[in-house]
């Protein structure tokens, strides 16, 4: 055997593994992109044909069974899809082409495919074409485009947005078809579509994760929590997204509280050590764990915090207290302390000072505004609960744990 000659190659194979993961992550992003730009394609080619009954009702069950018997194992061309394409078309239409006028007819779906690049200004995708008109020989339709805003020397009057810029365009043509649609299904104005788009491209939301988003109205809780981070984050950007992060109320599914009137904080914070993962995407992604009942130390004195994040793109440690009861302003004054502790002893240099949230199953919103109104250090106060917990009307009217136990 060679001198020097090793059985194995841990670290070599651990570069490799990686650069394979991450060309295989590449390159199921353009994959994905394409997709989208081809299905977009096509729902605009059948809008343009369908709307106005240039085909007959049954044409894309006709299409869908004709495009199978010539290429045979195509994928996401039912008749039911091809009805997807032209939804998706439909919702992001006045996006993509704000400007565009569609006067009905049949045009060739190749001339849509070039047409719909998706640059990352709307705009440019009408301007880049050589003339102001795209007519198709031989047929009656044109699709021609009016004057831009800018030409019009005029703001237009609808406050959604007309373009994209380029890392929303990213985070567009990362999320999946199923995905899209899942957003285009429920929800109706294009800020909230964009809303829920960048937030599955940014944290990686699945199909769990998207549908509990969906459904606690993630868009409309954002940054109704009670705070204070007006006065005590002087960093605008941070501010910002402190604001947009935290929710006033946040339904944990992994939790399981048997009694709701006498809730075991410790037993919260063990199910939430227990699912983090869940939670941290509860709270909204971007979060590192640090730990649980972390230690700080103060002139000899040991403290511990019942839970420890860091949140990369505000660059700061987030403390959160867990209480099984109502709020209490006491409750704010421990965690200015621990806050104060933390940017002392744990926080870096090059982060931002750290932003403590009191996690609590209830709260009265003038006592908190109260409490918070004069604290030196950021924080917010929100609520929690399970799903499987009863509405009072009905718990009350159950028999206790304690009483079925006599009975049994």
């Amino acid at each position: 055997m060679i001198q020097g000659m090793r059985h194995n190659y841990i670290e070599e194979v651990k570069q490799i593994r990686e650069a394979i993961s991450i060309s295989r992550y590449r390159a199921a992003k353009l994959a994905n992109g394409e997709t989208l730009r081809l299905y977009y394609s096509v729902g605009k080619f059948i809008s343009l044909n369908t709307r106005n009954a240039q085909w007959g009702s049954g044409a894309l069950k006709s299409i869908s069974n004709q495009l199978q018997q010539e290429m045979p194992g195509l994928k996401g061309f039912s008749e039911g899809n091809m009805r997807k394409m032209r939804l998706f078309y439909e919702a992001w239409q006045p996006v993509f082409e704000p400007q565009t006028e569609n006067i009905f007819g049949i045009v060739p779906v190749a001339e849509h495919i070039e047409l719909i690049d998706f640059r990352s200004q709307a705009a440019n995708i009408i301007r880049s074409q050589p003339a102001n008109e795209l007519q198709d020989t031989g047929s009656k339709v044109i699709i021609k485009r009016s004057a831009l805003p800018n030409e019009m020397n005029e703001a237009k009057c609808s406050t959604l947005p007309n373009e994209l810029d380029e890392e929303l365009l990213r985070s567009f043509l990362s999320v999946g078809f199923d995905s899209h649609m899942r957003i285009i299904a429920a929800i109706q104005t294009l800020d909230e579509r964009i809303f829920y788009v960048e937030r599955c491209a940014r944290e990686f939301w699945g199909r769990e994760n998207l549908k509990n988003a969906l459904h606690n109205d993630l868009y409309h809780q954002q940054g109704s929590m009670p705070n204070n981070f007006a006065w005590t984050i002087p960093d605008e950007k941070q501010r910002q997204v402190a604001m947009r992060t935290f929710k006033e109320d946040n339904v944990l599914n992994f939790l399981t509280i048997e009694n709701p009137d006498l809730v075991d904080e410790h037993n919260v914070e063990a199910q939430i050590v227990k699912n983090v993962k869940n939670f941290m995407m509860s709270l909204g992604g971007e979060f590192a764990f640090m730990g649980e009942q972390y230690r700080i130390i103060v002139n000899g004195k040991e403290r511990k915090l019942d839970l420890l994040f860091y949140h990369r793109r505000m660059r700061c440690l987030v403390a959160i207290e867990l209480k099984g009861g109502e709020f209490q302003p006491e409750y704010a004054g421990k965690l200015n302390y621990y806050l104060s502790a933390l940017d002392s002893l744990v926080k870096l240099p090059e982060e931002n000072p750290s932003i403590g949230i009191l996690l609590c199953r209830d709260k009265d919103n003038t006592e908190v505004e109260f409490t918070l109104r004069d604290m030196s250090k950021p924080m917010g106060v929100a609520t929690y609960h399970s799903t499987n917990e009863l509405p009072e009307l009905y718990r009350n009217a159950l028999p206790s744990v304690e009483d079925l136990k006599k009975l049994i």
